[in-house]
């Protein structure tokens, strides 16, 4: 007997502390024009960063086995591709937290006239 109302206490406690929690921490939008910008930045920062970091290290090379354009074009290319693959693995990232955040039901079934499908 006592052990149940010790459980009803800690249940009721518990939708206490949620409901402060969700009064403190609202929800927060799903989309704004903010968070666009942010990912657009991180794509080319990402890019950049894989071209400047292959050129670098082409360069450097250039001039250690002094063979001038070859390996800073090579690296270039490389740095790039690099940078390609990495800004399309954020991509597919950012894409499947999207659909893991996004409502699952929003009333229009496939196959439904008013959906289009």
């Amino acid at each position: 007997m006592a052990q149940r109302d010790e459980l009803e206490r800690l249940k009721a406690l518990e939708d206490r502390i949620a409901k402060a929690k969700a009064a403190i921490n609202p929800p927060r939008a799903t989309q704004d024009h903010h968070s666009m910008a942010q990912v657009g930045w991180r794509m080319v920062i990402e890019l950049v960063s894989g071209l400047g970091i292959g050129a670098g290290i082409g360069y450097g090379l250039d001039v250690l086995l002094d063979t001038r354009p070859f390996l800073l074009v090579l690296f270039t290319l490389l740095g790039f591709a690099a940078g390609v693959k990495t800004m399309l693995r954020s991509a597919r990232a950012l894409q499947a937290q999207a659909e893991n955040t996004a409502p699952h039901d929003t009333g229009a079934k496939k196959g439904d006239k008013t959906s289009g499908g």
